[in-house]
């Protein structure tokens, strides 16, 4: 029998990706994907699963009051954190609410799927509490974001078009489809007024992103 996963999260895009994602898995079956914690403790008296995958931040009752009642009431059930969350205080107090592992939404695809086979497995993944402290690098991307009008995502995603990603890897490595990628990418040749993939990389490489 399959390894059954709920995915508790309100992002559609990331919730689609990651979908997919974990359904390549071999005996991984996700059942469904819910938004909030309320849906998510209906749905499991309803039915058996052994792993949530679950976001910190949702709407209703939010990731650290859902491991309150999980803990509570399906002690025996297997949760990974997945979120934006990166301060020590929730990634300790995750643990301490009976999460089996912990990881950030920046992870790569690989990373995710070690983790989920671990937590099967009976281990725990634990990624690394806290965020780096600010750098020049951080002070950098900042001044670059204003000066172009340019979203996060949108230089993560010019970085690894200039390191040589196709628009499906890159698709995977953020858990979004490939329509999702083309979309920024479009966004960004506008903003920088730049419109070949040539242009792109030599402006990355001009700009110290890469």
């Amino acid at each position: 029998m399959p390894w059954r996963i709920i995915i508790a999260d309100d992002h559609p895009l990331l919730v689609d990706g990651l979908k997919r994602m974990l359904e390549e898995m071999k005996d991984v079956q996700v059942l469904e994907t819910v938004s909030n914690g309320r849906q998510l403790l209906a749905r499991l008296r309803e039915q058996a699963v052994d792993m949530v995958l679950l976001d910190l931040h949702m709407p209703q009752m939010d990731g650290l009051e859902t491991l309150k009642m999980l803990q509570k009431d399906f002690p025996g059930l297997k949760i990974l954190v997945f979120t934006n969350y990166s301060q020590p205080k929730f990634h300790s107090e995750a643990r301490n609410l009976g999460a089996r592992g912990f990881l950030l939404k920046s992870t790569t695809a690989q990373t995710l799927k070690e983790a989920v086979l671990t937590v099967f497995e009976g281990g725990t993944w634990f990624q690394e509490a806290g965020s780096p402290p600010a750098t020049r690098d951080t002070a950098f991307t900042n001044d670059f974001m204003r000066k172009y009008q340019i979203t996060q995502r949108e230089v993560e995603i010019l970085r690894m078009i200039a390191q040589g990603h196709t628009t499906k890897q890159i698709g995977e490595q953020l858990y979004v489809s490939e329509f999702t990628i083309n979309a920024h990418r479009r966004n960004i040749c506008r903003k920088l007024d730049i419109y070949t993939p040539v242009g792109l990389v030599n402006f990355a490489k001009e700009q110290g992103l890469v």
